[in-house]
């Protein structure tokens, strides 16, 4: 693969010279349009074989170009504190109309595991095709990816150490880390090579550039970025998804009563209910302490129609734990910001790390269900939702989270019950909008979508916990049992 980049190119000063300032010029003003439209968020990989002139490109483009809408991140090895290890990666996407530039990118670790033996063939070939998953999702989010892989042969690549240390104005350019790595520059090209196969797809394909001429290097690269921004923006605007979406697909597997085959008569009386809380908070603050000893962390996700009393379960359970340790995050319509990044970002931020809970109050299925219902995505987007999101479950679990969901059913004339209730209290009041009307109108689509749900994100590292919740005493305690079976089952 890398045969195409050892063919010798340069480039004369005379030319340099002369195409320097137009490729400048063109990249600023394609930077300036493409802050204007707002439409695309542009995101450059920086990658490639030691001593190829990525920190000079890096830094060129940072001349370039109008750094103040630029976030440049370089990074290297990854921590241990317990989130997945795209987390850092998911932090510094830039909003729609901007630029990042990732010095060293989700590319790093798994080829430096491969090349060290930290990971086994099978081990690498899976964290590649989870970064092909992950591309692929920000394609589809509107992202522009620009992939730069900058090669030098081992000879070349020691010429220039060489070069570079005889010079006292350059010498702290070379570390010992360079040399240590040109020991393994041979295994790094074969493994690098395979994850240019695997990962180089028709919407972010690799472009690969020589690094040993430094001018050819420069206005290579600078090219292979202006046709990413030109391209970005020529492409036209997204269309809105239609006000009223089209039906949904034909049910499977009996879904369309899932909800209906729950036993809402079960029910629990108060004196028991305050004896049995009372045993499970102690329960489960016992466990929560256990996670840290462990190196793991709680993701809590609560769904159910409205008034289905998420809100009430989820103060009996930060009741049990410790104020320092756990964070609820309340999930309503995307804001402006949110809007502008990836539909998952707005959570990416809010993982645990090892020994903290965060409790999602609604979460990322708003995609599958309200979004998905009310028209404000497309069908394709809710679609690819349900792969995209068990591949951020099992990160989280493999990162050390142990994801619990639960999903409270109540039925339509308890629901109307409780609406009627808060419409008629003054301090309940605030609890009803007329949204919750609105949403009501349309349970039949929502049970639906709730069932297209459960069958598509039920799997065996995050499995659906559905709870009948038309009696709150007993739904309250079934969610804390099950929570501690949950965390009981995962600590040991």
């Amino acid at each position: 693969m890398f045969e195409s980049a050892e063919i010798g190119h340069a480039v004369d000063k005379k030319t340099y010279k002369r195409e320097e300032p137009l490729l400048r010029e063109a990249l600023l003003a394609a930077q300036y349009a493409l802050l204007r439209q707002a439409r695309t968020a542009v995101v450059v990989l920086v990658n490639g074989t030691p001593g190829a002139g990525k920190g000079e490109t890096v830094n060129l483009f940072n001349e370039w170009m109008d750094p103040r809408h630029i976030r440049t991140e370089a990074f290297g090895a990854a921590g241990s504190d317990g989130r997945p290890d795209m987390w850092r990666f998911w932090q510094v996407l830039p909003p729609k109309g901007h630029i990042g530039i990732l010095f060293g990118s989700w590319y790093v670790d798994p080829l430096t595991d491969a090349v060290t033996g930290l990971d086994t063939r099978d081990r690498f070939a899976h964290r590649l095709e989870r970064i092909r998953q992950f591309e692929r999702m920000l394609v589809a989010e509107g992202v522009v990816l620009v992939k730069l892989w900058f090669h030098l042969s081992k000879k070349a690549a020691k010429a220039r150490f060489k070069r570079l240390e005889s010079d006292p104005k350059t010498a702290w350019r070379v570390t010992t880390s360079e040399w240590d790595h040109l020991k393994h520059h041979d295994a790094w090209v074969l493994a690098s090579e395979e994850a240019l196969r695997r990962t180089g797809t028709g919407e972010a394909p690799w472009r690969v550039i020589e690094g040993a001429d430094p001018a050819y290097r420069a206005l290579t690269a600078g090219q292979l970025l202006l046709d990413a921004l030109n391209t970005s923006l020529r492409a036209p605007p997204p269309v809105a998804p239609a006000a009223h979406p089209a039906a949904p697909p034909s049910p499977v597997l009996d879904e369309g009563s899932l909800l209906a085959t729950q036993d809402y008569r079960r029910h629990i009386g108060r004196k028991r209910y305050d004896d049995q809380l009372e045993v499970l908070q102690g329960r489960l603050n016992g466990l929560s302490r256990r996670l840290a000893e462990q190196h793991r962390s709680l993701v809590l996700v609560f769904e159910g129609m409205d008034a289905a009393g998420k809100g009430s379960t989820i103060r009996r359970i930060t009741q049990a734990l410790d104020a320092r340790h756990y964070r609820v995050v309340p999930v309503a319509a995307p804001n402006e910001n949110e809007r502008a990044q990836p539909y998952l970002w707005r959570f990416w931020r809010y993982i645990p790390h090892h020994g903290h809970v965060t409790v999602f109050d609604r979460s990322w299925y708003g995609r599958v269900l309200v979004e998905r219902v009310e028209g404000y995505c497309s069908e394709a987007d809710w679609m690819r939702a349900y792969g995209e999101i068990n591949a951020f479950e099992e990160q989280l679990v493999e990162a050390g989270a142990v994801v619990v969901k639960f999903w409270l059913a109540i039925t339509p004339e308890e629901q109307l019950r409780r609406f009627d209730e808060r419409k008629n209290t003054a301090h309940k009041q605030y609890k009803i909008t007329e949204d919750d009307w609105r949403n009501r109108a349309k349970w039949p689509l929502y049970a639906q979508a709730v069932g297209n749900m459960i069958d598509r994100s039920s799997t065996q590292v995050a499995p659906w916990h559905l709870v009948a919740s038309d009696d709150k005493l007993w739904s309250r305690v079934e969610v804390l049992r099950t929570l501690c079976e949950r965390l009981e089952a995962a600590l040991g």
